[in-house]
């Protein structure tokens, strides 16, 4: 069963993430702390992380930089969870190397499938 790190400061998207992903057949983690949620994913390599952008101490693309400049979690598929949704945002967390960025409200059963889709990348390039 795959393994999603959530990551949001708001504990009502962490609870629907971890309804809505769990029914879809995910082992999912939430932390509210960027901080904790970088130390968990060094130890522990999720399958992919959703990530918040404006979070305290530590932002979403801060976060997304520290997993893709450690060799360990390099190749962690980084899907950004947001409020923010103009172009320059979008922009920025792609170039961070964020697989795709989503803005709230989202819809589980499309965040599913959108989840679905890059582990399939992801076993792909692995095989390759």
């Amino acid at each position: 069963m795959p393994t999603i790190l959530c990551v949001d400061d708001d504990k009502d998207i962490l609870q629907l993430l971890a309804l809505g992903l769990s029914k879809a057949g995910f082992e999912v983690q939430t932390l509210s702390d960027p901080l904790k949620a970088l130390d968990y994913a060094l130890k522990t390599r999720p399958d992919l992380v959703l990530l918040d952008v404006m979070m305290p101490g530590l932002s979403g693309y801060d976060l997304c930089a520290a997993l893709r400049g450690q060799p360990g979690t390099a190749d962690i598929p980084v899907i950004f969870l947001t409020a923010l949704n103009q172009e320059v945002d979008k922009i920025k967390g792609l170039s961070l190397g964020a697989a795709d960025f989503i803005s709230k409200p989202f819809k589980t059963a499309a965040l599913s499938e959108v989840i679905k889709s890059h582990l399939e990348r992801k076993r792909a390039w692995a095989a390759a």
